[in-house]
């Protein structure tokens, strides 16, 4: 008898669960949404308007490595072991039987993307396709079609590409709304991981809004389906097989750890790229760094919040308005600001021309300033003249520590001036300076910021010689480099 009635009970029970599901139907897609039998359906869904992407670039000049061992004497590096270098005949040899390294040779690489209009227009990563001289996408009929650069936007990663006579069949993804899915919700990445094509992997969102170092805007969804090489630029989607997410990076240390640019983000940067090609942003002219509990102290915050100024810029909106170094900034335009990471992003979304309200700490009392967000300029190109626009007859090119040059290089400096680019054949290069080195002192003089490297270089005669001290990988090393006639 209780056995009978137990499963009596169980019954009942679950015809009043069926009939409340059929009354509550967003309920019962919810319960279905939370464990479904199978992704099958999704993925034949999806999987039409994901491609292969393979590139082909020429890359030029000595590489870091091999050649800068093995190349001619006049572009080998400082040997370590100083004028006396033990191996100088081995290296002489080596040149007189094999002949110069090549000067330049082909790369290769695969990723991901996705069609989001049947005219052929292909989101993928801005890594993906960078510097490429050839773009192939690759269908799911294996059939491959020729395509070209619409935009990039290196800030946030992303790229906008564009089938050369693309079929009139295309299957093409809309984009959804990443700020509405949850931490836990289902989700499916499909890419080609290893040129496999057309790999589907399923997991859910670990977590939202998290920083990598990997740029400006970082705000990533994580998600722990798995991504690998050439997942990149692949779409993560949601159970109704919208793209939530642009799978990006993946975290080399760890397992289940991928991370994915947010539709949302997409949403602002790829019609700028179809219309211009590039992304128009706003700027304040201030570099914020983040409130430590320790800061906050310092401060008389109760709790860290906001985003602390560094630095203003001369001449930008910010200096004009009177925000200055050590104000907190608490508020733009109306938007708390609880983290430092989401003040870079605001600001950005903003046109240029935009009046906004800043409100700032200062002393332990707020300030309300008021001014017009200017346009971010983009980054200079390697032919460009170097900070201050002056002229760099060194190929070097330097910019004031900050923290994102810190994550990049992976430097402990919080302070001074440090190398970003080398361009190829300069003197700079020659005299064995790499991105990441921090400038200690020219010819004696200490360098703390850009401005007294300008000054310093601007007093050298040309002929002369200048003799740097630079920190490298918490080493100090001097090099010496001949100012170009």
């Amino acid at each position: 008898m209780k056995r009978r009635s137990k499963a009596v009970g169980v019954l009942i029970l679950w015809a009043a669960l069926s009939l409340m599901l059929a009354a509550h139907p967003q309920a019962s897609a919810r319960a279905g949404a939370l464990a479904p039998e199978t992704f099958a359906d999704l993925a034949k869904k999806v999987s039409p308007a994901v491609v292969n992407i393979s590139t082909e670039k020429t890359v030029k000049g000595p590489s870091s490595g091999v050649r800068d061992f093995f190349g001619p004497p006049s572009r080998r590096g400082p040997s370590p072991f100083g004028p006396e270098e033990p191996f100088k005949d081995f290296f002489d040899q080596f040149e007189k039987f094999f002949g110069e390294m090549p000067k330049s040779f082909k790369s290769r690489s695969l990723g991901s993307g996705f069609i989001i209009d049947p005219s052929g227009l292909v989101i993928t990563n801005n890594h993906v396709i960078e510097g490429a001289d050839k773009i192939k996408v690759k269908l799911t009929g294996e059939k491959e079609y020729q395509a070209t650069v619409k935009g990039r936007d290196p800030k946030t990663d992303l790229a906008l590409i564009q089938i050369t006579n693309p079929p009139k069949d295309l299957t093409a993804l809309s984009l959804g709304d990443s700020d509405a899915i949850q931490v836990g919700d289902w989700v499916l990445a499909v890419g080609n991981p290893f040129g496999l094509s057309h790999t589907v992997t399923q997991g859910i969102i670990s977590a939202k809004g998290r920083v990598i170092g990997a740029g400006p805007y970082d705000n990533f969804l994580q998600t722990d389906a798995s991504i690998n090489p050439g997942n990149s630029g692949g779409p993560l989607v949601n159970l109704k097989g919208e793209v939530v997410g642009i799978n990006t990076a993946i975290l080399a240390s760890g397992q289940g750890i991928g991370f994915a640019t947010p539709s949302n983000m997409a949403k602002g940067v790829i019609p700028q790229l179809k219309e211009k090609g590039k992304v128009i942003r706003g700027m304040l002219g201030v570099q914020v760094q983040t409130v430590t509990p320790e800061l906050a102290k310092s401060f008389g915050l109760s709790e860290p919040k906001g985003a602390l100024v560094a630095e203003v810029n001369p001449g930008t909106p910010a200096e004009k308005a009177g925000i200055q170094r050590g104000d907190i900034i608490v508020e733009f335009n109306g938007h708390p600001i609880h983290e430092m990471n989401e003040l870079p992003r605001m600001v950005a979304d903003t046109a240029p021309g935009t009046q906004v309200t800043v409100k700032v700490l200062r002393d332990g009392k707020e300030k309300t300033f008021k001014l017009a967000v200017t346009e971010l300029a983009e980054e200079r190109q390697p032919q460009a003249p170097a900070e201050g626009g002056e002229e760099n007859p060194l190929g070097l090119r330097v910019r004031n520590m900050d923290s994102n040059l810190a994550q990049r290089f992976r430097l402990k400096d919080t302070k001074g001036v440090v190398v970003v680019q080398v361009d190829d054949g300069s003197a700079a290069a020659d005299a064995g300076f790499r991105p990441g080195d921090l400038i200690v002192e020219v010819n004696g003089h200490h360098v703390e910021k850009v401005k007294d490297y300008q000054e310093i270089m601007g007093k050298l005669k040309k002929g002369s010689y200048a003799r740097f001290l630079v920190k490298r990988q918490g080493k100090t090393l001097y090099l010496s480099v001949e100012i170009p006639q």
